[in-house]
């Protein structure tokens, strides 16, 4: 005999005789007071409660409720008659539905308007909405990492960010940096090559989330907040240890890759064999028929081995290589030596200067030293210019250091304008002044 459901439920909305104490479990006879995760808890008691109320009892149950609760928070209405609750949940039987509302107002997750006749959700339903979310989600991969990183960026844009929630995802970076150290430890191709999947994904899902947690660093060293600051830190750490991995997993699968054998001149390797053997599902079928020949001793007489033995030392085999000599030393062909050489601008621009100098020229403007020959060429003499003057390379040998020599300095303005050039259309303004000339006083340059 089978009990029916509506029996099954009236059995489970019956609350067993109290058991024990929550105090009693511990040695001292007292709960842990001075513990934060113990006064967070407490300080939740309401939403406890409402979890045991939904999911207490058989597991047929707990789904009907969740998903009764569910669609219920799922409704735009702010309150909804019975009527419309029946409409809704035609599918279901009355009194199955009947009973699930029941525990729904015990616990505090719907209150009813007797004078409206209506039903309406309270607070309480609102926060256990946040905790039950995740069960709607499809089950996707490293959904316990996205969920955590979820939280926190969340939390952070909103400024509600709490220890615990850094607590939580800095405890899932070290589970996930183990998982991944067992896997190159392992040596396994296949672990690794699962195992390294997963690394990337983890590393988009932290890169993702890299800015919010660069942002909680700097928000708690303005803040002040030290213990905030040392679980961001904490986590900042545990993030760039996941992140050093990388290396570490391209070393193991090279490693792997060095292992692999191949078979013959079939192009197959071990690694495929492995592959192939795992996608068989009965593998003692492989054997099914070897045993059922049994085996043939081959007996050779002294005079048939005899006759290979002539055999093989009559036959025909290759010569040895003999030693050849070295060959002759030849002389090597004629060549020339290339010397890299400075461009020809820098010689050019200092006998512009120098023969300035010869004419007893004081000043002069920039653009007959700069322009000319094509804008490369433009461009390379006007880099030329701050070498004139410059104290350390005047100590130099060579061009350069004949060019810092020079007694021209280079003076531009701020002024820009059209030249007559043919690849130069615009340029700055500046004059070349050379070193014997007096200086300019400022009354003049204010004036120019």
């Amino acid at each position: 005999m089978t009990a029916s459901p509506a029996d099954a439920v009236q059995d489970d909305l019956q609350d067993a005789s109290p058991s024990e104490r929550f105090e009693d479990y511990f040695r001292e006879g007292a709960a842990p007071g001075e513990a934060l995760l113990w006064w967070q808890l407490e300080r939740n008691e309401a939403q406890l409660a409402a979890l045991r109320a939904l999911f207490h009892g058989p597991a047929a149950l707990v789904r009907l409720r969740v998903w009764v609760f569910m669609e219920l928070m799922a409704m735009p209405e702010s309150r909804v008659s019975r009527d419309t609750l029946n409409r809704h949940f035609h599918a279901l039987r009355d009194e199955a539905l009947e009973l699930v509302l029941k525990r729904l107002r015990e616990a505090q997750l719907l209150a009813w308007d007797g004078s409206n006749q209506d039903y309406s959700v309270t607070p309480l339903a609102q926060q256990l909405i946040g905790l039950l979310s995740p069960l709607t989600r499809a089950g996707e991969q490293d959904a316990d990492l996205a969920t955590l990183l979820a939280n926190v960026t969340g939390a952070h844009q909103l400024g509600t960010l709490d220890p615990a929630q850094l607590h939580h995802l800095q405890a899932q970076l070290s589970r996930l940096y183990d998982e991944f150290a067992d896997a190159i430890a392992s040596g396994s191709e296949f672990h690794l090559r699962r195992a390294r999947q997963r690394f990337e994904r983890a590393l988009k899902l932290v890169d993702r989330a890299s800015e919010a947690l660069s942002a909680i660093i700097r928000e708690a060293e303005e803040l002040g907040n030290a213990r905030l600051e040392r679980l961001a830190r904490e986590l900042g750490l545990a993030v760039a240890r996941l992140l050093a991995m990388a290396s570490q997993f391209n070393r193991a699968l090279q490693q792997a890759d060095r292992q692999r054998v191949t078979l013959g001149s079939t192009g197959i390797t071990t690694t495929d064999v492995r592959r192939w053997l795992q996608g068989v599902h009965f593998l003692e079928n492989l054997s099914l028929g070897a045993l059922s020949r049994p085996v043939h001793p081959v007996f050779v007489a002294q005079h048939e081995l005899l006759d290979m033995a002539e055999a093989e030392f009559e036959r025909d085999r290759p010569r040895p290589k003999e030693m050849e000599p070295l060959p002759e030393g030849v002389a090597a062909p004629p060549g020339q030596l290339a010397v890299l050489s400075l461009p020809p601008e820098m010689g050019l621009l200092q006998q512009l200067l120098t023969r300035w100098t010869e004419q007893g020229e004081v000043e002069q403007d920039l653009s007959p030293a700069v322009l000319g020959g094509s804008y490369a060429r433009a461009a390379y003499r006007a880099q030329l210019l701050p070498l004139l003057g410059d104290a350390q390379a005047q100590h130099l040998q060579g061009a350069t250091g004949d060019m810092a020599r020079q007694p021209w300095r280079v003076h531009w303005t701020a002024e820009q304008g059209e030249v007559d050039d043919e690849h130069v259309a615009w340029m700055s303004r500046g004059v070349l002044r050379s070193t014997s000339a007096p200086e300019p006083s400022e009354d003049s340059e204010s004036q120019a």
